[in-house]
């Protein structure tokens, strides 16, 4: 039994070696143990659920407004492998996304909120920005070396104690990882996605204040809604948080990639 855990761990120890990588933009080391090429095969899977489950919207103007500014992020992302769709869903739903491939959604209730182009610009951008850090991949391979994780140390404990000990460990394990590992991990990659995208919409030629004046809106809305979840246990940053840390870094990001246009 010892030298079958023994073999787990290094094997678990080779699988971190080969999925070393670093995300674009920031340099920050990420866990991948996916191709990108899964990733891509796996949104395009998605989203022709999405558009079989969800309603498509009419409004023309509000479609053709997503796309003129979605194919100007997708121009700075230079992404010539991504096959770029747009796609706006009728549902008041706060919220948008974009999966691995290219394929974005948005939902005419963040469309809503978003009254000028350059706000616009700061959400598709952060969705944008998850796709090309490969924030998908790197979830699942969290989840994987997690799940891989646990195994091994339940096999350690089952040697020891009873099998309902050992049950309850397993169980202990995957909440502890949930607020410990996993929901931390998010808020990491929602901050990287902030800063990546603001970094998009300002070389498309969009003012990168916009993810300002779109969070300080989002956290009004919030609050409306009573939708304030404590910070430790949401997935996203507390927006107090998320809003002091986009101005501290607009600045610099304006000086470097701004790019003004004749049409925004």
């Amino acid at each position: 039994m010892i030298r079958r855990l023994a073999w787990v761990f290094v094997a678990l120890a080779a699988l971190l070696l080969m999925a070393c990588a670093h995300a674009a933009y920031t340099n920050r080391s990420q866990l991948l143990l996916v191709s990108e090429g899964q990733e891509m095969a796996l949104g395009l899977q998605s989203a022709q659920e999405v558009l079989k489950k969800e309603k498509e919207s009419t409004d023309q103007l509000q479609v053709e407004r997503v796309k003129r500014v979605g194919y100007r992020i997708a121009a700075a992302a230079n992404k010539p492998d991504y096959k770029w769709e747009f796609h706006v869903i009728e549902k008041d739903t706060v919220n948008a996304f974009c999966l691995p491939g290219g394929k974005v959604f948005f939902y005419t209730g963040i469309l809503n909120l978003t009254t000028s182009n350059d706000e616009l610009a700061a959400v598709m951008g952060h969705e944008v920005a998850h796709a090309l850090l490969r924030h998908g991949g790197e979830r699942m391979s969290v989840a994987l070396m997690t799940q891989l994780g646990g195994s091994a140390a339940s096999l350690a404990l089952g040697t020891t104690v009873s099998p309902a000990a050992s049950q309850v460990f397993g169980q202990v394990y995957g909440i502890g990882s949930q607020v410990g590992v996993a929901l931390p991990h998010s808020r990491a990659q929602e901050s990287e996605a902030d800063e990546v995208g603001m970094i998009l919409a300002a070389k498309a030629g969009y003012e990168p204040s916009g993810a300002l004046s779109l969070w300080r809106k989002m956290d009004a809305y919030a609050k409306s809604k009573g939708q304030n979840v404590p910070g430790f246990l949401s997935t996203h940053p507390a927006t107090t948080d998320r809003i002091a840390a986009i101005q501290s870094k607009m600045g610099a990001v304006r000086a470097k990639y701004f790019q003004q246009a004749e049409l925004r």
